[in-house]
């Protein structure tokens, strides 16, 4: 039996000037999502949709905690995080 992951992930826009994190048991599906605007809120509203960072778990706790201290981080410590993996904020998407 396949070991269930979790991800916490970051978006931006194009211009790399929103953010947005979330957590998903199936991280190329709800990239897709994002992606083609079938989520309505926030990303659908601001046009959010390149994954530029993301964390994997084994356990959904873990990954619930990350999430919320990176909601809680300010954009300085987001971006910071970001460039210390992906420097030209690539979209990671295409890679998963």
């Amino acid at each position: 039996m396949q070991k269930k992951c979790y991800y916490v992930y970051i978006l931006s826009n194009k211009y790399n000037n929103v953010l947005y994190v979330g957590i998903t048991n199936d991280l190329i599906r709800r990239v897709y999502e994002h992606k083609n605007k079938f989520v309505e809120g926030f990303t659908k509203k601001y046009n959010v949709g390149k994954l530029v960072y993301y964390e994997v778990f084994d356990n959904p706790y873990n990954a619930i905690t990350r999430e919320k201290a990176l909601k809680g981080y300010g954009r300085k410590k987001k971006v910071e995080l970001i460039n210390s993996l992906n420097l030209e904020w690539k979209d990671l998407y295409e890679k998963l």
